[in-house]
């Protein structure tokens, strides 16, 4: 499959590896896309695993509602859901990055039927990081996110220069040059910085949808070199999930492990998907 529909938008996947092989759904986060795994898929290809990686909502032109509101983690999960039902699947692997971390965590805890392991990479659970704010660096760490809250104005610093600012902000946090500017084109489409910052608007919205404990076989991967995330969410995790639980750190690597650190990714990924099978 290249697409799956939900809601009259239309999502773009991408679908490889061994049909019948154990599929792995693959969740970017912000400011990436679908693109950021391609260097851990083939390597899961390589192990028998089928992989499906969607540019989620508001990262393609076909499936970018406009307002903050249908960027809630509800909708977001319903996503994931429809694209499992699309590609005739019960239940899968699931990874997430970033902000398809809080994805894969909302869903994991809300769905758990739908998944049979989880692999949350960076973004630690999102009580463990509600907690962290308070009781450490994080709200440092996270002080753009209220910056993001405002209306049109972080659109319009982020793009000046022809992007100049967001590439710039994405290097310094650790990408390299040649992504950060894949990232930034992709967000100078009409309306895709936005909709990717919609994501952070919603959260007010999602209040009153907690992600409780997570009871799935669990994996959750941090880097000491992580400029957005400290390490007391991650060390706080723990304490949300129910079920067989791993922490993997990985000592000096950037927050953008999906391109950065795909190999180690990979390798836990498949070792984490052996184990359950």
């Amino acid at each position: 499959m290249d697409s799956f529909r939900r809601d009259g938008m239309v999502f773009d996947v991408r679908d490889g590896g061994p049909p019948d092989g154990e599929p792995v759904v693959l969740l970017h986060g912000f400011p990436q896309d679908a693109s950021a795994f391609d260097r851990v898929a083939p390597a899961l290809h390589r192990a028998g695993l089928r992989t499906l990686a969607p540019d989620q909502r508001g990262y393609c032109a076909s499936a970018r509602p406009r307002g903050r509101a249908a960027y809630r983690t509800r909708a977001l999960v319903d996503d994931v859901l429809a694209l499992l039902y699309d590609a005739g699947l019960t239940s899968a692997h699931v990874v997430g990055h970033d902000w398809g971390a809080v994805v894969a965590w909302a869903l994991s805890a809300w769905h758990p039927e739908r998944v049979r392991t989880l692999t949350a990479l960076s973004v630690p659970h999102p009580a463990a990081m509600q907690r962290a704010m308070v009781t450490s660096d994080q709200s440092l760490r996270s002080a753009y996110i209220a910056f993001f809250q405002l209306p049109v104005l972080p659109e319009r610093l982020l793009l000046a220069g022809n992007g100049a600012v967001l590439r710039r902000s994405l290097v310094r946090g650790g990408l390299r040059a040649d992504l950060a500017d894949r990232y930034v084109d992709r967000m100078r489409e009409p309306g895709a910085l936005t909709a990717a910052l919609n994501w952070y608007r919603a959260l007010p919205l999602s209040v009153n949808e907690p992600v409780g404990t997570v009871r799935v076989p669990t994996l959750h991967v941090w880097s000491t070199g992580d400029a957005f995330l400290g390490r007391a969410a991650t060390e706080a995790t723990a304490d949300h999930v129910g079920g067989p639980y791993r922490l993997e750190v990985l000592d000096g690597a950037p927050h953008w492990l999906p391109e950065l650190a795909a190999e180690r990714v990979a390798a836990l990924v498949t070792a984490r998907v052996r184990a359950a099978s």
